[in-house]
């Protein structure tokens, strides 16, 4: 049963404003339906190319999203995520301290302008953390178009802050997520059909056996964040974390770019070297490794971990590591011989792209 999230303000239940749930208000199992429905429109397509340096063929072209088979034409895989993502903020993170991660992450079918879409969320894990001012919400949520059918679930674990540290603290849970999203579990869109694929149109002539696992790709290109681009950006996504837009939520007066908008920063900074990764299947998993902040400058690098055919015609599947760091890093360094991640490392994100074969 869907229940409504609960009162953040214990002490006057007659309040009409929500100040947010905070980490002793989530219980395990409880299952909250998020506010607002959102119709998504080419406006979104038209400001996400504004915000990112975003040049894939199949959201940028009608015509070539058609030529293999996808009429009427989708938008980009992260607008709905975006967009799903941000009903679960107000009342699981609008008092987050940070997002920490993802998981489990698979876009059942293609979003395109006209769809609505409404989000759900389950929580399965709790643990407060040893300081006692603050504990880790673990939620699975749904999105769902306008007939009810899934077009992206995911797995999140936030930091939120408590309201009274000395509430006492839950019984702990973590919950198993998968490390990865099985090649054989990765929903492939129907009637996609790479068969007669345009590379000229595209931008780039790498098919999939043009990758080999273990190969790094420096994307070259680099771009300086802004604070009125990611908040415009966030508002766009109606993603009302108040560590996005107030100075007062952060002890160090900055303004915390949404992980988000660095995932999407990143992706679109891979079409150099990864033009024909058209279409997101699923994300494996996903870090923010550190926070970032307006005037950091992004680059990115991928690595391929994993290589699956598909029943899709001449569809592959290249499993990738998408790294963003804040400045460039040209020897392409995850972690030191330490096990942390290296210095300047923003993203570590580990997601199923389908390529031409």
């Amino acid at each position: 049963m869907m229940v409504p999230a609960p009162s953040a303000n214990r002490e006057d239940d007659m309040s009409k404003t929500n100040p947010g749930n905070f980490f002793e208000d989530f219980t395990l199992g409880q299952v909250i339906e998020h506010a607002t429905p959102r119709t998504i429109t080419e406006g979104d397509r038209a400001v996400y190319g504004s915000l990112y340096p975003t040049r894939f063929a199949v959201p940028s072209s009608a015509a070539f999203a058609a030529s293999v088979g996808l009429d009427p034409h989708p938008v980009e895989e992260l607008i709905g995520f975006h967009v799903a993502f941000g009903k679960t903020v107000p009342d699981v993170s609008l008092n987050a301290v940070a997002n920490l991660g993802y998981a489990e992450c698979r876009f059942h079918r293609p979003i395109v302008p006209g769809d609505t879409i409404s989000t759900s969320s389950e929580v399965i894990g709790l643990k407060q953390n040893s300081n006692g001012k603050t504990g880790v919400v673990h939620v699975r949520s749904t999105a769902t178009n306008q007939r009810g059918e899934v077009v992206i679930d995911w797995a999140r674990w936030v930091m939120v802050h408590k309201r009274d540290p000395e509430a006492p603290a839950p019984e702990t849970v973590v919950p198993e997520l998968a490390p990865f999203v099985a090649a054989g579990d990765l929903v492939i869109p129907e009637g996609l059909d790479f068969t007669d694929y345009d590379v000229a149109a595209a931008g780039e002539p790498h098919r999939f056996d043009d990758y080999e696992v273990g190969e790094k790709i420096d994307h070259v290109d680099g771009v300086t964040l802004t604070d009125s681009e990611h908040q415009q950006a966030t508002r766009l996504w109606q993603n009302t974390a108040k560590v996005h837009f107030n100075v007062d939520a952060r002890p160090d007066g900055n303004r915390l770019i949404y992980g988000g908008h660095v995932i999407s920063m990143a992706r679109a900074l891979s079409f150099n070297g990864l033009a024909n990764a058209q279409l997101i299947a699923a994300i494996n998993a996903g870090a923010h490794t550190s926070p970032a902040f307006g005037g950091d400058t992004v680059y990115a690098w991928s690595e391929v971990l994993d290589k699956a055919e598909t029943a899709a015609p001449g569809v592959g599947a290249l499993r990738l590591r998408l790294v963003a760091t804040k400045g460039r890093d040209e020897s392409m360094t995850l972690k030191g011989e330490d096990g942390k991640y290296a210095p300047g490392v923003l993203l570590d994100l580990d997601y199923w792209a389908l390529v031409p074969r």
